[in-house]
């Protein structure tokens, strides 16, 4: 009985998604869950899993392909044997043997065709996609081809080319000294929501930055005090600078709704729960999972969470629940060197906190000067709605709190 392979049902905030992986050619069998298809939307890739065991018969939806909610993507033979379809598929093969002959002598001097996934896995890898023999549709790349070049070329001997026979036939031309080399490739659909939502946060908004600093040296000596019976304590979890400015920020937050609220129309909207935003970057670009009711999550679960977002990330796992709502965003560019810089808000969100480096400086204290370990923080907000009072008064609870971690527990 043949099964039609469909796209999911996307949510309302997403119109569509782009075919990006075929794991499965037609006549392989396949299980039951078994991955077959990869669909990549502007927020996740997401994966299409086999409804029952059976046979791929036929790939309506190529690769790079764009699909709705439900559309059709492919069709599957439930029951059926592998070998049965590849005597279906070879006598289709035979039917256009000569044409797909043709097609690839007159494409072999040309680029290959790569799939979104493949293109990327190349690029990260340093494999040139000409010297790759396409197993996909018309000679295409698919992913599967590229990981096979990259774990062959990870065992190939010291002095030997790692690339399948494709690159003995033609070597790649010499780039001398002077040689201006451009590469072309297509953005994202991630990346290209990304600068859409952030072209349209700076065009609607009446944006503003104000900044503080932060004495990091009560937090850095309490983590390093216990840091190990947290660890111990916690099955494994870290115990990070992260956990301490979330329950700052959802302190702060409760002080000053406004800065948790958000626009909707001529309306405001403001918020009783604390959901969190951490920017997260991934290979993808950038993410940004959401800390559901923040306000009630302790240290040790806030940094279990978001220790599995980045795993997710990375793995490229998040769901768009995953990613869906928050009232607050926190991004730390710290963890890439940056000193000092002026987020953008994330809306309809109306406020979003910038993390820096820590990095010691001379201060006065008491009026001596003290080496301290300070970082900057920088609130960037909508001012249609947060006044600059408000967006101070944020942050130097922020700062309070943070300098003094005893007032998080005593809710001074």
């Amino acid at each position: 009985m043949a099964i039609e392979i469909k796209a999911p049902t996307f949510p309302e905030s997403v119109a569509d998604g782009t075919v990006a992986t075929w794991h499965k050619k037609p006549g392989d069998a396949v299980k039951r869950d078994e991955l077959i298809v990869d669909i990549e939307t502007d927020k996740v890739v997401i994966e299409v899993l086999a409804e029952a065991d059976g046979v791929l018969a036929e790939i309506i939806k190529d690769e790079g392909d764009t699909v709705l909610s439900n559309e059709v993507l492919g069709k599957l033979d439930e029951g059926a044997s592998a070998s049965a379809s590849e005597s279906k598929s070879e006598s289709k093969k035979a039917d256009e043997g000569e044409a797909e002959v043709a097609k690839d002598k007159s494409a072999a001097d040309e680029e290959q065709i790569l799939s979104p996934a493949a293109r990327k896995l190349a690029e990260e890898n340093g494999i040139d996609p000409n010297s790759i023999a396409g197993t996909g549709k018309g000679g295409r790349v698919t992913k599967e081809d590229v990981v096979a070049a990259v774990e062959a070329k990870k065992k190939a001997p010291a002095g030997k080319s790692a690339a399948p026979a494709k690159a003995a036939e033609a070597e790649a031309p010499k780039l001398e000294v002077g040689d201006r080399v451009e590469k072309r490739v297509p953005m994202t659909r991630l990346r290209a929501k990304v600068a859409e939502r952030l072209v349209e946060a700076q065009s609607s908004m009446a944006m503003l930055t104000t900044f503080n600093e932060v004495n990091m040296k009560p937090i850095m000596d309490l983590r390093s005090k216990y840091k190990d019976l947290f660890e111990k304590k916690h099955n494994g979890v870290r115990l990070g600078f992260m956990s301490f400015f979330v329950k700052a920020a959802t302190e702060a937050l409760k002080r000053q709704p406004g800065v948790n609220a958000s626009i909707d129309g001529s309306d405001i909207v403001y918020h009783g729960y604390q959901d969190i935003g951490v920017a997260v970057s991934s290979d993808r670009g950038l993410v940004v999972p959401v800390l559901r009711n923040a306000e009630h999550m302790s240290l040790a679960e806030i940094e279990g969470t978001i220790a599995a977002y980045g795993k997710k990330a990375k793995d490229g796992k998040l769901t768009i629940d995953d990613m869906t709502g928050g009232t607050f965003t926190i991004s730390n560019g710290g963890v890439f060197g940056s000193l000092l810089s002026t987020p953008i808000v994330n809306p309809p969100q109306t406020a979003i906190l910038g993390m820096h480096k820590i990095q010691e400086r001379p201060m006065a204290v008491n009026g001596q000067v003290v080496i301290l370990p300070m970082m900057y923080l920088a609130l960037s907000y909508d001012h249609r709605l947060i006044d600059g009072k408000e967006a101070v008064t944020f942050l130097v609870t922020m700062k309070d709190l943070l300098e003094d971690p005893a007032r998080l527990l005593l809710d001074i």
